[in-house]
């Protein structure tokens, strides 16, 4: 049976929603191509009807998540001022709900560590990911701070994904929720973005 074009594409697509679930989840190194088949009701052997190879597979899966994560962001500060915007999602970023939220979270802190051993074409995916999440942070950073822009939302998404990852690693819960609410408390002082400050820039 052939099936039209638009099925394809949405095959396609759930195929990579399958599999970004479970890259966050497992990482590269341990997604199985016969297991997101098999969770979207298809043969093995269909998947190079949609994938040249595993390498590009895991790519395209990888800047799905990236999407995600960009449409998730999108919708979490709508309509916001770009002070509050940022508030908000280092609030959300630097949370015990991002760290406790593996299958969901930002692929910064879920697969940084397994990027040295990953391919090209993956690494390349990877770094793209990354220069797009900066350059959405420095245009909220550039409304609150006269250092440079891209260079300060760079070191700010370091701080946030350090942190969250860290916050993973630690077995002491307690000694996790304090780390957190550091770095978010720390963050947001740096940029002048406590609740003071936030309240007089809605009033100005």
């Amino acid at each position: 049976m052939r099936y039209s074009e638009a099925h394809k594409q949405e095959t396609h697509q759930r195929l990579l929603n399958l599999a970004a679930k479970a890259l966050r989840e497992k990482g590269p190194d341990h997604l199985s191509v016969a297991d997101v088949m098999k969770s979207a009701g298809l043969t093995h052997g269909g998947f190079y009807a949609h994938f040249k190879s595993k390498d590009a597979f895991l790519a395209e899966t990888l800047q799905t998540i990236f999407d995600q994560a960009s449409e998730r962001m999108r919708r979490m500060v709508d309509g916001m001022p770009p002070r509050h915007a940022l508030a908000t999602y280092i609030d959300f970023y630097v949370s015990p709900a991002h760290r406790d939220g593996l299958a969901r979270g930002c692929p910064v802190v879920a697969l940084n560590s397994d990027l040295p051993r990953q391919s090209k074409q993956f690494r390349a995916a990877f770094d793209a990911g990354v220069q797009r999440m900066v350059r959405f942070l420095a245009a909220w950073v550039a409304t609150t701070s006269a250092e440079e822009p891209e260079k300060l939302a760079a070191s700010l998404l370091s701080a946030m994904a350090g942190a969250v990852a860290l916050s993973r690693a630690v077995s002491d819960r307690k000694l996790s929720d304090d780390l957190l609410e550091a770095t978010r408390s720390g963050i947001k002082a740096r940029l002048g973005l406590d609740d003071a400050a936030l309240s007089r820039a809605a009033r100005q």
